[in-house]
């Protein structure tokens, strides 16, 4: 495939081929009703657009006879660039599967963030393995462990708002946890059916939702009419629901202070939870600003 090919197309028939190597790359397999039902094109079309695709990639696509469907060959090489971002864009919320282009923004904007390393090549493993219903193979970097490796059923991916981890049961640990996209060294597909106990509906933490109620902070805020236009509060409080896996980096990266007594001080602390009993059983609290199990009410 040759930068000419690709440059004679139309940004609508890139687009569609840009969806065909995403559902190929990170879902691991591709129909043509995918193509009519994202783009409302007649079926005839879709056949014309997976046949360009194959032209263009004959190494990336093979077809399943028994099951009817497109499958990403062994090696894969994408024929388009995607940004991890976009990526991550694509499989959370469904859209943004064109492929990107530089374009001038509207207005001027900035923004920093810390650079993590995600290899886009492990994450389609992940990614098929949570759309499969199969295991993964790894190789992990802890801070507790160093390298290791383990078998992960994988069933979620998640942003805490600094990084992307995996969900998963662990089998080494016989529990479900988190896994850093940017600390795996390796991923691969294991063979065989997983487990009952192993599935995403047997995960406590991930499935129990909470709601926490945020007010702003009593002995930091000044004007906290101020916070509560900020936030949009309603008769100031804000009511947050999230899952209780992910409940501590909600409150670590909105500085909230949980402590009884909202006694944490700095201009960081514009939120105090005013419902510190929402947070009973919820596992990951070392990450919340200020909690403690000793610091119960009464």
């Amino acid at each position: 495939m040759s930068k000419e090919q690709l440059a004679s197309l139309t940004q609508a028939q890139r687009d569609r081929l840009a969806f065909i190597e995403l559902r190929l790359w990170f879902v691991g397999e591709f129909r043509r009703h995918d193509l009519v039902n994202r783009y409302g094109i007649q079926a005839a079309a879709a056949t014309r657009d997976i046949g360009q695709y194959r032209e263009l990639a004959p190494h990336n696509v093979e077809y399943d006879t028994r099951g009817k469907v497109y499958i990403p060959a062994e090696p894969f090489h994408p024929i388009f660039s995607f940004p991890p971002e976009r990526v991550f864009n694509w499989l959370a919320k469904g859209y943004g599967d064109s492929e990107p282009l530089r374009s001038r923004s509207i207005v001027v904007q900035d923004g920093s963030s810390i650079p993590t390393k995600v290899d886009l090549q492990r994450l389609s493993v992940l990614t098929r393995a949570i759309y499969s219903e199969s295991s993964v193979g790894i190789a992990y970097r802890s801070l507790s462990s160093g390298l290791t490796k383990r078998e992960i059923v994988p069933f979620a991916l998640a942003d805490n708002g600094l990084r992307w981890h995996v969900r998963a049961y662990d089998r080494r640990s016989n529990e479900f946890r988190d896994f850093v996209l940017g600390r795996l060294e390796d991923a691969r597909i294991i063979p065989g059916a997983i487990q009952d106990h192993e599935r995403q509906d047997q995960d406590i933490q991930w499935n129990r939702v909470t709601e926490l109620d945020l007010v702003p902070h009593p002995g930091n805020i000044h004007h906290p009419d101020t916070i509560e236009a900020e936030y949009g509060m309603r008769n100031g409080v804000l009511h947050v629901r999230t899952r209780a896996a992910m409940a501590g980096y909600l409150l670590r990266r909105w500085n909230v202070d949980c402590t009884k007594d909202h006694r944490l001080r700095g201009a960081e602390y514009h939120l105090w939870l005013r419902n510190r009993q929402a947070l009973y059983g919820i596992n990951n609290l070392m990450l919340a600003p200020g909690y403690s199990e000793a610091d119960t009410d009464v």
